[in-house]
This record gives C-alpha cells, structure tokens and sequence, in this order.
C-alpha cells in the first residue's frame, strides 16, 4: 500500500512541477497576497476531483473522444491569448505590490472565476490529471486505487501550498515595479505559447 501511494505521489509531483497556465496563475495570486487559501484549496480539490475520476475510469471515456480533446483545445487556446494580452498590457504598464494594490484587487469571487477557467479550460490540466495519472492509476488492483488516488493529491495540495505561500518570501523583490514586468513578461511567453500548443493540436 505504501508504495502504490508514494507511486502516486511522484507520478503527479514529477507532471505538475512545470511552468503552466494554472501554475503562474497561483503563484501571481501568491505574490500579490490576494485569496491565496481559497485559490490554492480550489485547484488543489479540483485536481483531486479529476484525478479520481480519471483513475477510476474517465480516462478511457476522454482517449474515445477526438470530437471533445479538439473542443477543449480550441476554447483553452482562446483563453490563454486573452489572459496573456492582459499579461502584455501589465509588462507596459508596470505595477508595485503595495498595501494599496491589494484593496484594489479583484474579489474573491472573480478570482475563483479564473482559477476555474485555468482549471477547466486548459487541455493539459485533463491530459496530466484524467489521461497520465488516471491511466497510471486505473493499472493497479481496485483496493490500491484509493491509494494511488490519496498519494497524487497529496502532491498536488503539496506543490500548490508551496507555490501558493512560499511566493509570499519574494514579495519584497516585488515592491518594484521592474520585477512585476519580469514575471508579467514569462506569464505572456507561457501562455500563448501554450496557446500556440494548443491551436496546432486542436487543428
């Protein structure tokens, strides 16, 4: 049993560890301070929503749907070039994390919105956590399933624990507006090109 959880602790740590839409997002609401528990805690049960559903068997239900992956792909590509022009219009016109940005942010409830979009609306989130993960998982016995299911999400609420409040150190290099356009700048280099990705595997 332990090692069927650890498996799936590593298995989910090794795909989710990388520069991602979803990743940048969490670690922007971590610098900026702004719903960093509710963010986290959302991406972190959505993926342990998926997860389960794909070990459990949706992953062989999305592989039978072309129709569907190209759907997904087509709408997240279309998301990510919106949320990465936003991203261009920050590098231009660089911000500073101050106590007053942070009561002009936006509510906890268009927050969550974006995560869900992130979550939802981005192909890679069901090829890691319904295709990968599920398919790694639906392998071992029934009863080790649960097992495999608890090591992955795990890692998950881990990495964006992490990601989410360790960002909270760097906040002080983010008190000049410079810093803000850095990480602006790979956030538009992310996301359209996993647009780009996304729009050559849709088509």
């Amino acid at each position: 049993m332990l090692s069927v959880f650890v498996q799936g602790f590593m298995v989910c740590l090794s795909l989710i560890v990388a520069i991602g839409a979803q990743n940048a997002f969490v670690l922007r609401q971590g610098l900026r301070g702004e719903h960093v528990w509710p963010v986290v805690m959302f991406c972190a049960g959505t993926d342990a929503v998926l997860i389960s559903s794909g070990v459990l068997g949706l992953s062989q239900t999305l592989k039978a749907s072309p129709l569907l992956n190209q759907i997904l792909a087509l709408g997240g590509a279309a998301f990510l070039l919106v949320y990465g022009w936003q991203a261009l219009q920050r590098v231009r016109r660089p911000q500073q994390l101050t106590a007053a940005s942070h009561v002009a942010g936006a509510g906890m409830a268009a927050v969550l919105a974006q995560a869900a979009a992130f979550t939802f609306l981005n192909p890679h989130v069901y090829l890691d956590t319904v295709l990968l993960i599920g398919s790694i998982g639906a392998q071992q016995a029934p009863l080790l399933r649960w097992w495999f299911i608890a090591g992955a999400c795990l890692a998950s609420l881990s990495w964006f624990m992490i990601i989410g409040f360790g960002a909270a150190r760097l906040a002080p290099v983010f008190q000049h507006p410079r810093a803000w356009q850095v990480i602006d700048a790979l956030i538009v280099i992310t996301m359209w090109g996993m647009a780009v990705l996304l729009l050559i595997q849709g088509i």
